[in-house]
């Protein structure tokens, strides 16, 4: 199975950890915000080849840490 670069998900898990914090605030009944949540998290599954974000994450979260470790 082909798998994003670390960077890649590294910046996708960033920005869905941002809107989560996003979604938790004053704004959270933006819709634009909602959107670009759902967004994030389809892309993180399409990416890691998983089909919720739960394991989307865990997924690109192990596979930067792999990264790291191959380069340290």
């Amino acid at each position: 199975m082909l798998m994003a670069h670390p960077t890649v998900l590294r910046n996708l898990v960033a920005r869905y950890e941002s809107l989560t914090a996003g979604a938790a605030g004053p704004d959270s009944t933006d819709p634009r915000i909602e959107q670009q949540l759902r967004d994030t998290a389809y892309t993180l599954c399409v990416t890691t080849g998983t089909r919720e974000i739960g394991a989307a994450l865990a997924a690109a979260r192990e596979r930067i840490e792999d990264q790291d470790a191959a380069a340290a």
